[in-house]
C-alpha cells in the first residue's frame, strides 16, 4: 500500500482518538489509586476495551509517525496535522504519568509562600495531596525557579479547582509546544536540513502527543527553550544577540536544570565553522568572546529568576532525589540491580555514580570534538542523548530531549528514532511505568545488551587498528 499524506495524517488522527478513548476510560484520575497497572489492565479488569485503544492508538499514532517522515509536504502541513492530533486528548485526563499533580501541589506551596525545595508537599498543607504519587510526596521539586513561578500563577488564577490548574498547566505545555513549533524550522534551516521534516520528527512523536500535550510535562517548554537559545547562537548575532541567546538558555536551565549541558555547545556554536575542518584553525582565545556574552545572559537570566521566586539556589538540593525511582530504563541503574541479585550487595549508588563519571567524559569528548571543527549543534543533541543515557533516572519523555534537536542535526538517526518508537511503549495510561514491573528481567536485558555493544565497540576499534 501506498503512503501518502492523507493516509498518514488521517490514520495517526484515529490512533489520537483512540487514545483519548484511553485517557476517558483510564487516565492518571484526580484520585491517585493503583487500580491501572500492568495486571489490571491486561486482564481486562477495568473492561476490554481500555488495553485495545492503548495498543491501537499507540501502534497507529507510532506507525503513522515513522512513516510519515518520507512524504511530507510542508511545514504548514505538518503544523496542521500534528495539531489536528492533539486536539482529541486535550479534554480528557492527563496520560502516562501523573506529574501534573505534584506540579500542581508544588505550584501551590510556592504561591502560598512556602519552600518547595526544602521537602516534599505532604506538610505543606496542599489540598490535593491525594492525586499526588507517593513517591513525590515527600521529595523537594527537582525543577528550576522559572517553573516554580509559572506554576504558582496558575494556581493563582485556578484558585481550589483542581481540574482549573491541571487545564492551566497543560495550556503551558501547549504554548512550549507551539513555541517549539516556531523555533524548529530555525533550527534545521542553521542546520541544512528540511524543515517540514524536522518539525514532522519532532511534533508528530508519539512522545510528545502523550506526554508533553497530554501529561503536560513540563520538558515542553525546556525543550523550546533549548532549541530557540541554539537557534539564535548559531545564527552568530552581534554580543547583545549571544547574550539573548544565554538568556534564552538561561530561562530553559530555570526549567529544568537538564538544559545546562547544551551551553558550552551554544557558544561552539557561536564561533565562525571551520571550512575545511582541520585541527588547528581555533584556539582557546576564539571562545572568550561568545562564552562572555552566552555566560554573561545565562548568569543574569538565572540570578533574576532566583530573585523573582524568592527561593535562591535552595532548588539544587531537589536534584539530589530527582534518582529516588530505581528502574532498568536507566542503564546505570540496570546494571546495579543486576550485580545487587547477583551479589546481594547494594550496587545502584555505586553504578549510578559510575554513570555520572562516564557522562562527563562523554560530554568532555563530544564538546571537545565540537570545538576542533565538528558539528556543534550535533554535539549538543548527542550531549542530551549522552544525559538521558547516563542518568539515574530515565522516563519516556526524556526521549524528546535530543529528539528536539538531533532531528535537525541527524534527521535519519534510527537510534534516536528507536529509542522514541520503544519510550512510547512504556507506560500504561494511567501513568504506571512496565519497567516497575519488570524490573530484574529487564535489568537483565539492558546489562547483557551493553555488554555486547561495549564488546562489538571494542573489536570495531581493534579492527580499524589493524587495517591502518
Amino acid at each position: 500500500m501506498t503512503v501518502t499524506p492523507r493516509l498518514v495524517r488521517w490514520g495517526g488522527f484515529a490512533g489520537s482518538v483512540a487514545t483519548a478513548g484511553t485517557a476517558y476510560l483510564g487516565g492518571a484520575g484526580f484520585q491517585r489509586v493503583p487500580s491501572i497497572n500492568p495486571v489490571t489492565l491486561l486482564s481486562g479488569q477495568r473492561g476490554v476495551l481500555l488495553p485495545i485503544l492503548w495498543v491501537l492508538g499507540t501502534a497507529l499514532l507510532i506507525a503513522a509517525w515513522w512513516t510519515g517522515r518520507h512524504v511530507v509536504p510542508s511545514t504548514r502541513w505538518v503544523l496542521v496535522t500534528a495539531g489536528l492530533w492533539f486536539l482529541p486528548v486535550l479534554p480528557f485526563l492527563p496520560l502516562g504519568s501523573a506529574d501534573v499533580y505534584s506540579y500542581a501541589c508544588q505550584g501551590f506551596v510556592q504561591h502560598a509562600g512556602g519552600d518547595p525545595y526544602a521537602g516534599g508537599v505532604g506538610e505543606a498543607g496542599c489540598p490535593w495531596l491525594s492525586s499526588v504519587a507517593s513517591s513525590w510526596v515527600d521529595s523537594p521539586a527537582p525543577y528550576g525557579p522559572l517553573f516554580l513561578v509559572v506554576a504558582a500563577r496558575v494556581v493563582a488564577y485556578a484558585g481550589d479547582s483542581l481540574a482549573g490548574v491541571v487545564a492551566g498547566l497543560r495550556i503551558v505545555a501547549v504554548a512550549g509546544v507551539a513555541l517549539l513549533a516556531v523555533c524548529l524550522p530555525a533550527l534545521a534551516r542553521r542546520c541544512g536540513a528540511d524543515p517540514a521534516r524536522t518539525t514532522w520528527t519532532v511534533l508528530a512523536c508519539p512522545l510528545v502527543l502523550v506526554h508533553l500535550v497530554s501529561g503536560a510535562h513540563n520538558d515542553a517548554l525546556m525543550i523550546a527553550l533549548i532549541v530557540a537559545g541554539l537557534a539564535l547562537a548559531a545564527a552568530r548575532p552581534a554580543p547583545w544577540g549571544l547574550a539573548a541567546a544565554g538568556a534564552v538558555l538561561g530561562l530553559a536551565v530555570g526549567v529544568k536544570a537538564t538544559a545546562i549541558v547544551v551551553v558550552p555547545f551554544a557558544v561552539v556554536a557561536a564561533l565562525a565553522p571551520v571550512s575545511p575542518p582541520t585541527t588547528g584553525r581555533r584556539t582557546l582565545r576564539d571562545l572568550w568572546p561568545p562564552a562572555a556574552a552566552i555566560g554573561g545572559g545565562l548568569l543574569v537570566t538565572t540570578v533574576l529568576l532566583a530573585l523573582v521566586s524568592g527561593r535562591g539556589a535552595g532548588w539544587v538540593a531537589g536534584l539530589l532525589r530527582s534518582g529516588d525511582s530505581v528502574t532498568w530504563g536507566s542503564p546505570s541503574t540496570a546494571v546495579g540491580l543486576t550485580v545487587e541479585f547477583a551479589t546481594g550487595l547494594d550496587a545502584v549508588p555505586v553504578t549510578r555514580l559510575i554513570g555520572v563519571l562516564v557522562l562527563a567524559v562523554v560530554l568532555v569528548i563530544l564538546w571537545w570534538r565540537a570545538f576542533r571543527g565538528g558539528d556543534a549543534l550535533a554535539g549538543a543533541g548527542l550531549a542530551l542523548a549522552a544525559t538521558v543515557l547516563c542518568a539515574p533516572v530515565f522516563h519516556p519523555w526524556y526521549a524528546t530531549w535530543p529528539l528536539a534537536v538531533l532531528a535537525a542535526t541527524r534527521p535519519e538517526d534510527r537510534r534516536v528514532l528507536g529509542l522514541c518508537a520503544f519510550a512510547a511503549t512504556l507506560t500504561t495510561p494511567a501513568g504506571y511505568n512496565w519497567a516497575l514491573y519488570t524490573r530484574l528481567p529487564g535489568a537483565f536485558v539492558v546489562t547483557v545488551a551493553l555488554v555486547v555493544i561495549v564488546v562489538v565497540a571494542v573489536r570495531r576499534q581493534r579492527d580499524r587498528r589493524v587495517v591502518a
